[in-house]
């Protein structure tokens, strides 16, 4: 008798230390998603956040923070910080040197404003599928965007809706060969390209394209119909567009540089003419026992490619661009601020990262990842690897973030589990990547507040929308794992 009740009272503190465990993580959560929500940097709270939700476990709390936390953060900007590094030098030349301007003045004017909301958003993915940064694409686009809107009578607030669809959608995650971290990412955990996944990354392109230009478009007539028209507004109201800018033509090139050739030195379809990284690269590294030294070449080739077709991009923009610097400054100003600029940008992310890592790490969150793992909808890791992802976004307001952090949580998991099934990590690639972009449209993204700043609106006047296609973008991704399942395109 005396065994029996010794028994349940272990088992009641047991369950009582992961409810404790399992509150402390979700208290975390919160704060963190208040803290940025109400401004503060993610590169100062993070960390005190993770020892937070660590109170509760075995753990000591400092060894959490250096041995847990930092380490994890120093992975993340081991592997991705040249992408961010040259990603911004990149997107500084062409916004400086007018080669981003102009190929949006263009694409606006051939459409004018009857195709307003088609003009935006094709705009937008020509500059994020030809490598600016995101960020830098919502400055470049806004004025040609709000003056077109202007013209059209399309009321503002539905702005920043359609410029989400356009920057942070179809041609960032989507498109096969996008040279954004989020189409990177997947590369140094499944071992793929960024040009993985092409039927399926198309069936998702032309879903979240159609899916924004429906919305907005019945948005727009419904509010026509009531008398609503662009509104009188007063922050960041663009007067004027530049007009003194380099032809489109020329200013594209660029742009077609850094998707040719990182085509070519990512070989995605192996063709014989293609490169072929040598595959044993690292092999004489391997005795400097160095730390965070890849598994294989095929682990980070993807990354190499990427920043070479970056630097190629930026030295054919340099070159373009070099009459409009001149005028500005010079070619030092647009290296030194697009250096400067991604700092900021690799921390918040790597802190997002190290604190998920802290959290998947917790016993107290064994019991959800062991949960997520184990979805058996499908008969694959899919379900699981989308309701995952979207989970992490939501909580971190970050599609990258996100999506490193169900990576670093399940995603050696899902690769096996497919691998069991015949299933081609190019499957897995692509669906983790359209998943990403789905839920991270949360009030608190860093992402959306700066687009709402760029726009001059707030979360009040625009966020209904955003709102709306938070909620329908999820559905692109069992969409497409729908079609994988009905017709195996990979």
């Amino acid at each position: 008798m005396l065994g029996g009740e010794s028994k349940s009272k272990e088992k009641l503190q047991v369950r009582g230390d992961e409810s404790l465990e399992a509150g402390l993580i979700f208290i975390s959560l919160i704060l963190l998603m208040v803290a940025a929500y109400r401004g503060y940097s993610i590169i100062l709270v993070a960390p005190f956040f993770a020892m937070l939700a660590a109170v509760g476990s075995e753990y000591a709390l400092m060894p959490v923070y250096s041995e847990l936390y930092m380490t994890k953060a120093a992975e993340y900007v081991k592997v991705y910080y040249p992408v961010f590094l040259l990603g911004a030098v990149f997107a500084k030349i062409m916004e400086d040197g007018g080669l981003a301007a102009a190929v949006a003045k263009q694409i606006v004017r051939s459409l004018g404003p009857q195709q307003a909301v088609l003009a935006v958003l094709l705009g937008c993915g020509v500059l994020v599928y030809g490598g600016l940064s995101v960020f830098v694409v919502a400055f470049v686009m806004y004025p040609f965007s709000a003056i077109l809107f202007r013209q059209a009578d399309i009321p503002k607030r539905l702005l920043p809706a359609v410029l989400w669809m356009g920057i942070f959608t179809y041609a960032m995650i989507a498109l096969p060969g996008a040279p954004q971290i989020q189409n990177i990412i997947p590369t140094a955990f499944f071992g793929t390209t960024t040009w993985s996944g092409v039927g399926l990354g198309l069936v998702g392109a032309a879903a979240y394209f159609l899916l924004g230009w429906g919305w907005i478009s019945w948005r727009h007539r419904k509010l026509a119909a009531q008398g609503e028209g662009y509104g009188a507004h007063i922050l960041n109201e663009p007067e004027r567009v530049e007009t003194n800018l380099p032809d489109w033509r020329t200013a594209s090139l660029p742009l077609l540089v850094v998707v040719l050739v990182n085509l070519y030195l990512s070989n995605p379809f192996h063709w014989s003419w293609g490169y072929h990284w040598p595959a044993d690269s690292l092999a004489a590294m391997k005795v400097l026992k160095l730390s965070l030294l890849s598994p294989s070449v095929e682990r980070v080739q993807a990354i190499w490619s990427i920043c070479l077709a970056l630097l190629a991009g930026s030295v054919c923009a340099a070159m373009v661009g070099r009459r409009q610097m001149r005028r500005q400054g010079g070619l030092m100003q647009p290296l030194n601020a697009g250096a400067m600029a991604s700092i900021p940008a690799i921390l918040n992310t790597a802190s997002g990262y190290a604190f998920g890592s802290v959290i998947a790490a917790l016993p107290g969150f064994f019991a959800i990842k062991d949960a997520l793992l184990h979805l058996q909808i499908g008969g694959g890791p899919l379900v699981s690897a989308i309701l995952t992802t979207n989970v992490m976004t939501a909580v971190t307001g970050s599609a990258s973030g996100g999506l490193t952090i169900a990576l670093g949580m399940l995603g050696q998991e899902w690769l096996a589990w497919g691998a069991s099934l015949g299933m081609s990590p190019e499957v897995l690639h692509r669906i983790v990547c359209l998943a990403s972009e789905g839920l991270d449209t949360v009030p608190h993204s860093g992402a959306l507040v700066t687009l709402m700043a760029v726009c001059g609106l707030t979360h009040r006047e625009s966020y209904y929308d955003v709102f709306v296609l938070t909620l329908l973008k999820p559905l692109v991704a069992v969409f497409c794992l729908l079609v994988y399942l009905a017709r195996a395109i990979v």
